[in-house]
């Protein structure tokens, strides 16, 4: 996950005065958020080896469009309410109910903070041919103290590092592209895994997306803005690591060192490292935003500096092994709370989305959150190396009892979404239509 624009979510906009960003102030604000390393690096469990490179290519696209969409709703959401998506769940789950969802959030925003600094201090090691820890140091630190001032810091990366990223990205795509790539060879995977993978970067969105969309005029902008912004980076992003492992990967799946193989890669990988710090940066801060959903007493740099030595010290032992099953867990805990979300939001009377610190606790809600967290693990039980495989052998004989396939090529995220959305509307709909008829 990345961002290069951050904003205090404590509370909700207090007036339409506060909603200053129309469609191509959106567009743009999460078309930057989706530029990230991580999204090229991530296209290596994306990347369908023994096809043609359109069917990847296509399974990008779709991907990003259905992730994308899901985060234009709670995008909507946020901008038709003024709230902060953990507010906005208050109305779903209720005041204290919505602690779950932002201790989730929280744990995924250490989770990306890791994983930012990790491929910084990675990219940097192979460019400079160094040890990797002291650049696991140097960006976690830098992070933690942008987090600390966060608008100095905003400043200065809406003035020069988008440029920057857009130009570097820019070249190392014309370079690819000239370098007439080749579909990869080796075993071929399911394509609607490939879209599952792709699926979770807009998705591990959506827990903030209001905190930015809450200043947006409207909620169709909002809508149109955030999906079609971070949609397009996304598949940019993905396309671009598809082409450098065909092009400059020589048979593997190392997305950096592709990269550093492009004619003058080096400098603008150089480029995007510098830049990238803002994408942990981003993480850190919006980690301690969260938290303080739960903790509002606890001064915000006291989190900020908890949560940055938490993040480099992960990032000390973590490795890139670990990106894929953190993917997957993103979609499937997150895929169905937004169905969930997205079906109460929309069945409920207007007027009755409840955002207050007395929002009552719909305890019920969190069945079909549970149930498509469940339906997504037995559709593709998330693959955990080391300690986590008794997690992934329970889920596996879970689905020989059941007679799933393993092997079944079904869309985890769809599947989920579809059964937690058709429980959700189950349990509210006969409410909603007695309310009606009164």
């Amino acid at each position: 996950m990345s961002s290069s624009t951050a904003v205090d979510v404590a509370a909700p906009a207090a007036a339409d005065a506060g909603r200053t960003l129309g469609f191509r102030d959106t567009a743009g604000l999460f078309g930057s958020l989706g530029v990230s390393l991580l999204l090229p690096v991530a296209a290596t469990f994306a990347v369908l080896p023994g096809r043609p490179l359109w069917v990847t290519v296509l399974a990008i696209v779709v991907g990003a469009a259905i992730g994308s969409a899901l985060l234009g709703l709670g995008a909507a959401a946020g901008a038709r309410e003024g709230a902060p998506t953990m507010v906005l769940l208050r109305g779903l789950l209720g005041r204290r109910l919505s602690y779950l969802p932002t201790v989730l959030n929280v744990a995924q925003c250490v989770g990306w903070a890791t994983f930012e600094i990790f491929i910084i201090a990675s990219a940097a090691a192979q460019v400079l041919h160094t040890p990797k820890w002291p650049f696991v140091l140097v960006a976690g630190v830098a992070a933690t103290l942008m987090a600390l001032r966060p608008l100095g810091a905003v400043r200065l990366l809406a003035r020069y590092a988008v440029w920057a990223s857009l130009i570097a990205g820019a070249y190392l795509f014309v370079e690819v592209l000239r370098a007439h790539p080749q579909p990869l060879t080796g075993p071929g995977g399911s394509f609607w895994t490939a879209v599952d993978v792709v699926i979770a970067m807009p998705v591990s969105w959506f827990p903030m997306v209001a905190d930015y969309t809450r200043y947006t005029r409207g909620g169709r902008a909002a809508f149109a803005g955030t999906a079609l912004g971070y949609g397009t980076a996304t598949v940019a992003c993905f396309v671009l690591g598809v082409l450098a492992l065909s092009a400059y990967g020589a048979g593997g799946l190392d997305v950096v060192g592709a990269l550093l193989a492009v004619p003058l890669g080096a400098v603008a990988l150089a480029v995007l490292v510098v830049v990238e710090v803002d994408e942990a940066f981003a993480n850190v801060y919006s980690t301690a935003v969260s938290a303080r959903n739960i903790v509002e007493r606890i001064d915000r740099r006291v989190l900020v500096v908890a949560v940055g030595a938490v993040a480099t010290l992960l990032a000390l032992v973590v490795d890139i092994v670990s990106y894929e099953p953190f993917l997957f867990l993103i979609g499937a805990v997150f895929v169905p709370l937004v169905g969930v979300f997205a079906i109460a939001y929309f069945v409920l009377p207007r007027g009755g989305w409840n955002v207050s610190a007395t929002a009552p606790a719909r305890p019920w809600l969190l069945l079909p959150w549970a149930a498509g967290f469940i339906a997504y693990q037995l559709t593709l039980p998330t693959s955990f190396p080391d300690a986590g495989r008794q997690w992934t052998q329970w889920w596996l004989a879970r689905q020989q009892d059941l007679g799933i396939d393993p092997a079944n090529g079904f869309s985890a995220s769809l599947v989920s979404l579809a059964v937690a959305a058709l429980l959700t509307a189950l349990m509210l709909l006969p409410g909603h239509t007695k309310r009606g008829a009164r």
